[in-house]
Protein backbone atom coordinates (compact mmCIF):
# COMPACT_ATOMS: atom_id res chain seq x y z
CA UNK A 1 0.00 0.00 0.00
CA UNK A 2 1.70 3.17 -1.07
CA UNK A 3 2.24 5.56 1.95
CA UNK A 4 0.31 9.08 2.43
CA UNK A 5 3.35 11.84 1.47
CA UNK A 6 3.22 14.77 3.67
CA UNK A 7 2.38 18.37 2.86
CA UNK A 8 6.23 19.15 3.86
CA UNK A 9 7.74 16.27 1.49
CA UNK A 10 5.06 17.53 -1.09
CA UNK A 11 6.43 20.71 -1.20
CA UNK A 12 10.20 19.62 -1.41
CA UNK A 13 9.60 17.44 -4.00
CA UNK A 14 8.03 20.13 -6.10
CA UNK A 15 10.27 23.44 -5.37
CA UNK A 16 13.51 21.18 -4.24
CA UNK A 17 13.50 23.33 -1.34
CA UNK A 18 13.03 22.29 2.44
CA UNK A 19 9.98 24.19 4.01
CA UNK A 20 12.23 24.92 6.65
CA UNK A 21 15.15 26.67 4.80
CA UNK A 22 14.22 30.28 4.20
CA UNK A 23 15.07 31.52 1.18
CA UNK A 24 18.31 34.04 1.05
CA UNK A 25 16.30 36.24 -0.64
CA UNK A 26 13.48 36.20 2.40
CA UNK A 27 16.33 36.59 4.74
CA UNK A 28 17.68 39.86 3.53
CA UNK A 29 14.21 41.39 2.66
CA UNK A 30 14.06 40.86 6.42
CA UNK A 31 17.25 42.19 7.76
CA UNK A 32 17.06 45.43 5.58
CA UNK A 33 13.13 45.96 7.06
CA UNK A 34 14.42 45.67 10.17
CA UNK A 35 17.35 47.59 9.76
CA UNK A 36 15.31 50.18 8.32
CA UNK A 37 13.32 50.49 11.40
CA UNK A 38 15.98 51.02 13.54
CA UNK A 39 17.06 53.95 10.88
CA UNK A 40 13.37 55.04 11.06
CA UNK A 41 13.57 54.85 15.15
CA UNK A 42 16.82 57.19 14.67
CA UNK A 43 15.10 59.94 12.70
CA UNK A 44 12.16 60.22 14.57
CA UNK A 45 13.47 59.56 18.07
CA UNK A 46 16.72 59.79 18.73
CA UNK A 47 17.96 62.63 15.81
CA UNK A 48 16.56 65.64 18.17
CA UNK A 49 17.70 64.80 21.60
CA UNK A 50 14.69 64.73 24.17
CA UNK A 51 12.97 63.55 26.74
CA UNK A 52 9.71 61.33 25.85
CA UNK A 53 6.65 62.18 27.16
CA UNK A 54 4.44 59.18 28.44
CA UNK A 55 1.90 59.48 25.68
CA UNK A 56 4.69 58.87 22.92
CA UNK A 57 5.99 56.07 24.77
CA UNK A 58 2.96 54.54 25.42
CA UNK A 59 2.23 55.20 21.44
CA UNK A 60 5.43 54.17 19.95
CA UNK A 61 5.78 50.82 22.13
CA UNK A 62 2.43 50.29 21.10
CA UNK A 63 3.57 50.64 17.25
CA UNK A 64 6.48 48.20 17.54
CA UNK A 65 4.33 45.48 19.51
CA UNK A 66 1.25 45.72 16.71
CA UNK A 67 4.62 45.36 14.23
CA UNK A 68 5.89 42.09 15.85
CA UNK A 69 2.21 40.87 16.30
CA UNK A 70 1.06 41.29 12.89
CA UNK A 71 4.49 39.58 11.74
CA UNK A 72 4.06 36.74 14.15
CA UNK A 73 0.32 36.29 12.03
CA UNK A 74 2.10 36.56 8.82
CA UNK A 75 4.52 33.69 9.84
CA UNK A 76 1.41 31.76 10.83
CA UNK A 77 -0.75 32.26 7.34
CA UNK A 78 2.29 32.57 4.88
CA UNK A 79 4.60 29.72 6.53
CA UNK A 80 2.65 27.48 8.57
CA UNK A 81 0.80 27.59 11.97
CA UNK A 82 3.63 25.59 13.92
CA UNK A 83 6.40 27.89 13.23
CA UNK A 84 3.93 30.71 13.81
CA UNK A 85 3.40 29.38 17.40
CA UNK A 86 7.05 29.21 17.45
CA UNK A 87 7.69 32.90 16.96
CA UNK A 88 4.95 33.82 19.23
CA UNK A 89 6.39 31.76 21.63
CA UNK A 90 9.95 32.75 21.11
CA UNK A 91 8.96 36.68 20.76
CA UNK A 92 7.19 36.56 24.59
CA UNK A 93 10.10 35.14 25.75
CA UNK A 94 12.61 37.02 24.77
CA UNK A 95 10.50 40.28 25.14
CA UNK A 96 9.95 38.89 28.68
CA UNK A 97 13.91 39.29 29.78
CA UNK A 98 14.12 42.00 27.61
CA UNK A 99 11.89 43.71 30.51
CA UNK A 100 14.54 42.14 32.69
CA UNK A 101 17.37 43.68 31.21
CA UNK A 102 15.86 47.15 31.78
CA UNK A 103 16.84 46.90 35.42
CA UNK A 104 20.28 47.05 34.52
CA UNK A 105 19.67 50.08 31.59
CA UNK A 106 18.15 52.13 34.43
CA UNK A 107 20.95 51.32 37.20
CA UNK A 108 24.00 52.06 34.35
CA UNK A 109 21.86 55.52 33.13
CA UNK A 110 21.77 56.29 36.85
CA UNK A 111 25.31 55.54 37.84
CA UNK A 112 26.56 57.52 34.81
CA UNK A 113 24.20 60.20 35.46
CA UNK A 114 23.53 60.36 32.12
CA UNK A 115 20.95 63.30 31.14
CA UNK A 116 17.37 62.28 30.20
CA UNK A 117 17.62 64.23 26.62
CA UNK A 118 20.64 62.11 25.91
CA UNK A 119 19.66 58.53 26.64
CA UNK A 120 17.99 57.26 23.82
CA UNK A 121 20.93 57.76 21.63
CA UNK A 122 22.52 55.90 23.89
CA UNK A 123 20.11 52.97 24.20
CA UNK A 124 19.43 52.70 20.75
CA UNK A 125 22.74 52.43 19.65
CA UNK A 126 23.16 49.63 22.38
CA UNK A 127 19.98 48.10 21.07
CA UNK A 128 21.54 47.83 17.56
CA UNK A 129 25.23 46.35 18.95
CA UNK A 130 23.34 43.91 21.12
CA UNK A 131 21.30 42.61 17.72
CA UNK A 132 24.07 42.71 15.90
CA UNK A 133 26.07 40.38 18.80
CA UNK A 134 22.84 38.37 19.29
CA UNK A 135 22.75 37.70 15.17
CA UNK A 136 25.96 35.82 15.34
CA UNK A 137 25.42 33.72 18.64
CA UNK A 138 22.15 32.53 15.99
CA UNK A 139 24.35 31.42 13.26
CA UNK A 140 27.10 30.06 15.74
CA UNK A 141 23.84 28.32 17.48
CA UNK A 142 22.18 27.55 14.37
CA UNK A 143 25.75 25.95 13.07
CA UNK A 144 26.53 23.81 16.84
CA UNK A 145 22.89 22.51 16.54
CA UNK A 146 23.45 21.23 12.82
CA UNK A 147 26.66 19.50 13.38
CA UNK A 148 25.62 18.47 17.17
CA UNK A 149 22.50 17.12 18.82
CA UNK A 150 24.47 17.20 22.10
CA UNK A 151 24.82 20.75 22.15
CA UNK A 152 20.84 20.64 23.69
CA UNK A 153 21.85 18.81 26.63
CA UNK A 154 24.44 22.01 27.35
CA UNK A 155 22.04 24.07 26.56
CA UNK A 156 19.35 22.92 28.87
CA UNK A 157 21.66 22.20 31.66
CA UNK A 158 22.92 25.80 31.21
CA UNK A 159 19.47 27.11 31.54
CA UNK A 160 18.55 25.34 34.78
CA UNK A 161 21.76 26.43 36.22
CA UNK A 162 21.09 29.94 34.71
CA UNK A 163 16.90 29.82 36.28
CA UNK A 164 18.73 28.36 39.67
CA UNK A 165 20.46 31.44 40.02
CA UNK A 166 18.34 33.73 39.15
CA UNK A 167 15.77 32.11 42.09
CA UNK A 168 18.57 32.25 44.45
CA UNK A 169 19.26 35.90 43.68
CA UNK A 170 15.89 37.03 43.71
CA UNK A 171 14.12 35.02 47.35
CA UNK A 172 18.10 36.02 48.91
CA UNK A 173 18.18 39.94 48.16
CA UNK A 174 14.76 40.35 47.00
CA UNK A 175 13.30 41.84 43.91
CA UNK A 176 15.16 43.57 42.06
CA UNK A 177 15.93 47.57 41.97
CA UNK A 178 16.68 50.26 39.84
CA UNK A 179 18.72 52.37 42.78
CA UNK A 180 21.06 49.28 42.96
CA UNK A 181 24.81 50.28 41.72
CA UNK A 182 26.42 49.34 38.73
CA UNK A 183 29.67 47.34 38.89
CA UNK A 184 31.11 47.80 35.60
CA UNK A 185 32.58 44.79 33.65
CA UNK A 186 36.20 43.77 33.18
CA UNK A 187 35.87 45.20 29.88
CA UNK A 188 34.12 48.40 30.38
CA UNK A 189 36.79 49.31 33.69
CA UNK A 190 39.71 48.65 30.78
CA UNK A 191 38.62 50.84 28.39
CA UNK A 192 37.70 53.38 31.39
CA UNK A 193 41.36 53.36 32.22
CA UNK A 194 42.96 53.17 28.99
CA UNK A 195 40.74 55.98 26.88
CA UNK A 196 41.28 59.43 26.95
CA UNK A 197 38.13 60.85 28.27
CA UNK A 198 36.58 63.82 29.60
CA UNK A 199 34.66 64.02 32.64
CA UNK A 200 31.67 66.09 31.47
CA UNK A 201 28.92 65.07 28.82
CA UNK A 202 28.90 66.99 25.39
CA UNK A 203 25.94 67.17 24.51
CA UNK A 204 25.36 63.15 22.96
CA UNK A 205 28.82 63.61 20.76
CA UNK A 206 30.35 60.33 21.49
CA UNK A 207 33.93 61.85 20.74
CA UNK A 208 35.28 65.43 21.12
CA UNK A 209 38.36 67.18 20.02
CA UNK A 210 40.12 69.47 22.36
CA UNK A 211 43.92 70.76 21.89
CA UNK A 212 43.74 69.24 18.62
CA UNK A 213 43.56 66.13 20.47
CA UNK A 214 40.33 63.45 20.14
CA UNK A 215 39.22 62.53 23.14
CA UNK A 216 36.43 60.07 24.56
CA UNK A 217 33.46 61.42 26.28
CA UNK A 218 31.03 59.68 29.45
CA UNK A 219 28.28 58.27 26.31
CA UNK A 220 30.49 56.29 24.53
CA UNK A 221 31.65 54.87 27.79
CA UNK A 222 27.80 54.03 28.51
CA UNK A 223 27.39 52.55 25.47
CA UNK A 224 30.04 50.36 26.22
CA UNK A 225 28.36 48.86 28.95
CA UNK A 226 24.92 48.56 27.67
CA UNK A 227 26.67 46.81 24.30
CA UNK A 228 28.09 44.45 27.32
CA UNK A 229 25.42 43.84 29.58
CA UNK A 230 23.22 42.76 27.12
CA UNK A 231 25.83 40.16 25.60
CA UNK A 232 26.14 38.97 28.83
CA UNK A 233 22.04 38.35 28.92
CA UNK A 234 22.15 37.17 25.23
CA UNK A 235 23.68 34.21 26.77
CA UNK A 236 20.64 33.24 28.67
CA UNK A 237 18.10 34.20 25.59
CA UNK A 238 19.84 32.65 22.68
CA UNK A 239 19.57 28.78 24.66
CA UNK A 240 16.02 29.56 25.43
CA UNK A 241 14.44 30.71 22.74
CA UNK A 242 16.72 27.26 20.97
CA UNK A 243 14.40 25.49 23.25
CA UNK A 244 11.20 26.78 21.80
CA UNK A 245 11.92 26.69 18.05
CA UNK A 246 15.38 24.95 15.73
CA UNK A 247 14.50 27.57 12.80
CA UNK A 248 17.22 30.41 12.80
CA UNK A 249 14.82 32.41 11.00
CA UNK A 250 12.57 32.85 14.03
CA UNK A 251 15.14 32.93 16.58
CA UNK A 252 16.50 36.42 14.56
CA UNK A 253 13.23 37.90 14.17
CA UNK A 254 11.56 36.80 17.64
CA UNK A 255 15.29 38.64 18.84
CA UNK A 256 15.29 41.71 17.14
CA UNK A 257 11.17 42.15 17.53
CA UNK A 258 11.72 41.84 21.08
CA UNK A 259 14.51 44.64 21.03
CA UNK A 260 12.62 47.12 18.42
CA UNK A 261 10.34 49.43 20.50
CA UNK A 262 12.51 48.46 23.75
CA UNK A 263 14.06 52.18 23.26
CA UNK A 264 10.04 53.28 24.28
CA UNK A 265 9.16 50.82 26.44
CA UNK A 266 12.16 51.72 28.94
CA UNK A 267 10.57 55.43 29.19
CA UNK A 268 7.36 53.90 29.44
CA UNK A 269 7.77 51.54 32.48
CA UNK A 270 10.29 53.92 34.20
CA UNK A 271 9.84 53.75 37.90
CA UNK A 272 7.06 50.80 37.05
CA UNK A 273 10.14 48.39 37.18
CA UNK A 274 10.80 48.34 41.06
CA UNK A 275 6.84 47.38 41.06
CA UNK A 276 7.75 44.05 39.23
CA UNK A 277 8.80 42.41 42.29
CA UNK A 278 8.16 38.47 40.95
CA UNK A 279 9.95 39.42 37.83
CA UNK A 280 12.89 37.38 39.02
CA UNK A 281 10.91 33.86 39.69
CA UNK A 282 8.67 34.16 37.19
CA UNK A 283 11.82 34.39 34.35
CA UNK A 284 13.56 31.99 36.65
CA UNK A 285 10.74 29.35 35.93
CA UNK A 286 10.32 29.82 32.49
CA UNK A 287 13.97 29.01 31.90
CA UNK A 288 14.26 25.93 33.99
CA UNK A 289 11.25 25.04 31.57
CA UNK A 290 12.49 25.65 28.64
CA UNK A 291 15.94 24.25 30.15
CA UNK A 292 13.72 20.61 30.79
CA UNK A 293 12.76 20.96 27.48
CA UNK A 294 15.66 21.14 25.64
CA UNK A 295 17.32 18.68 27.74
CA UNK A 296 13.95 16.27 26.56
CA UNK A 297 14.65 17.06 23.28
CA UNK A 298 18.13 16.03 23.55
CA UNK A 299 17.67 12.48 24.97
CA UNK A 300 15.07 12.22 22.38
CA UNK A 301 17.88 12.52 19.57
CA UNK A 302 20.36 11.12 21.63
CA UNK A 303 23.50 10.45 20.16
CA UNK A 304 25.88 10.47 23.26
CA UNK A 305 28.01 6.97 23.09
CA UNK A 306 27.32 6.27 27.44
CA UNK A 307 23.89 6.91 27.42
CA UNK A 308 21.39 4.20 26.17
CA UNK A 309 23.98 3.45 24.12
CA UNK A 310 24.28 6.03 21.57
CA UNK A 311 20.12 5.58 21.32
CA UNK A 312 17.71 7.84 21.19
CA UNK A 313 15.69 7.52 24.35
CA UNK A 314 11.93 6.72 23.57
CA UNK A 315 8.77 6.90 25.67
CA UNK A 316 9.50 10.70 27.00
CA UNK A 317 6.64 13.40 27.28
CA UNK A 318 7.07 15.36 24.21
CA UNK A 319 5.91 18.95 24.93
CA UNK A 320 4.32 21.26 21.95
CA UNK A 321 5.14 24.44 21.45
CA UNK A 322 2.03 25.43 22.02
CA UNK A 323 1.73 23.91 25.23
CA UNK A 324 5.30 25.80 25.78
CA UNK A 325 3.26 28.93 24.46
CA UNK A 326 0.86 28.54 27.29
CA UNK A 327 3.13 27.95 29.99
CA UNK A 328 4.91 30.92 29.29
CA UNK A 329 1.83 33.45 29.14
CA UNK A 330 0.26 31.86 32.40
CA UNK A 331 3.80 32.53 34.61
CA UNK A 332 4.12 36.04 33.25
CA UNK A 333 0.22 36.46 33.83
CA UNK A 334 0.28 35.33 37.45
CA UNK A 335 3.88 37.03 38.34
CA UNK A 336 2.66 40.37 36.62
CA UNK A 337 -0.55 40.23 38.57
CA UNK A 338 1.17 38.65 42.34
CA UNK A 339 3.94 41.80 41.61
CA UNK A 340 1.19 44.49 40.87
CA UNK A 341 -0.89 43.17 43.96
CA UNK A 342 2.48 42.72 46.24
CA UNK A 343 3.20 46.58 45.09
CA UNK A 344 0.04 47.56 46.27
CA UNK A 345 -0.04 46.08 49.28
CA UNK A 346 2.96 47.46 50.32
CA UNK A 347 2.31 51.17 49.54
CA UNK A 348 -0.96 50.20 51.61
CA UNK A 349 1.13 49.60 54.68
CA UNK A 350 3.50 51.91 54.24
CA UNK A 351 1.44 54.74 54.18
CA UNK A 352 -0.98 53.42 57.05
CA UNK A 353 2.52 53.11 58.95
CA UNK A 354 3.13 56.82 57.83
CA UNK A 355 -0.07 57.59 59.34
CA UNK A 356 0.29 56.05 62.66
CA UNK A 357 3.59 57.79 63.13
CA UNK A 358 1.77 60.71 62.72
Amino acid sequence: MEQPVSEAAAQTAITGISPDVVPTSVWLATIAAIAALFVFDFLTHVRKPHEPTFKESALWSTFYVALALIFGAGVYYWWDAEHGVEYFAGFITEKSLSVDNLFVFVIIMKSFSVPRAYQQKALLIGIVIALIMRGIFIALGAAAIERFSWVFYLFGVFLLWTAWKLAAESLKHGAKSTDEEYEPNSIVKYFQRHLPTVDDFRGNALTVIENGKRYFTPMFIVILALGMTDLLFALDSIPAIYGLTDAPYIVFTANAFALLGLLQLYFLLGGLLDRLVYLGIGLSLILAFIGVKLIIHAMEANTLPFLNGGQPIEGLPHIETSFSLSVIVGILVVTTVASLLKSRSDSRKAAGDTTTRH
